[in-house]
């Protein structure tokens, strides 16, 4: 097997039993959803193979070493990017503005194109569920989730988006990002 056939194993193991907070939905498929989204801009197996696995640490309690032993130390960087401190001893709600500033100042000062492909798939990829499920019911669904302001949401996402802009403004996935926040934040009234 290559890197991305090992990861996709691995991950689909790691999240087994595990459903997706808004549509209940086998965790897997969301990442899976990350590396097709990186496989539309990038043609590197470590890039889609991190996407698959980029939730592991963080979600699954997977030990990060595991990550560096198992797939390598350009892998293991990928992921460690998009993994967030989750500050054990704070509330998931009280430290997601903390969060959110850390993980943005990885990705403000990174100038790894791989890292800026991973974090737009899977900033994409939740877009994606975020606009579907606020079709359905305006902001109601942000109830569930650790931030339930609407303007916060968009702050964050709006702060991806400029920070991929001049790097990925090109590719098909920004676009549809984009897109996607405006409406978006129309939708749950954010804007």
């Amino acid at each position: 097997m290559n890197v991305l056939e090992e990861a996709i194993a691995f991950a689909t193991k790691a999240h087994e039993g595990q459903t997706r907070k808004m549509s209940n939905t086998p965790y897997i498929l969301h990442p899976l959803e990350v590396a097709a989204i990186a496989g539309t801009m990038t043609d590197e197996l470590e890039v889609m193979a991190a996407a698959v696995l980029h939730d592991t640490v963080e979600d699954c309690g997977v030990d990060p070493n595991t990550i560096r032993d198992k797939f390598g130390s350009r892998v293991y960087a990928l992921v460690m990017s998009e993994t967030e401190d989750k500050m054990l001893d704070i509330s998931l709600v009280d430290s997601w503005k903390t969060r959110k500033e850390d993980s943005l100042i990885v990705l403000s000062t990174t100038k790894d194109r791989g890292v800026k492909v991973l974090w737009l798939s899977d900033k994409l990829s939740n877009l994606r569920s975020f606009y579907r499920e606020s079709e359905k019911s305006g902001g109601e669904f942000l109830t569930h989730l650790h931030q339930k302001d609407p303007k916060m949401q968009y702050w964050y996402f709006n702060s991806v988006a400029q920070l991929l802009e001049s790097e990925l403004k090109d590719t098909d996935a920004y676009k549809e990002y984009v897109d996607l926040l405006e409406k978006f934040a129309k939708n749950v009234g954010a804007i």
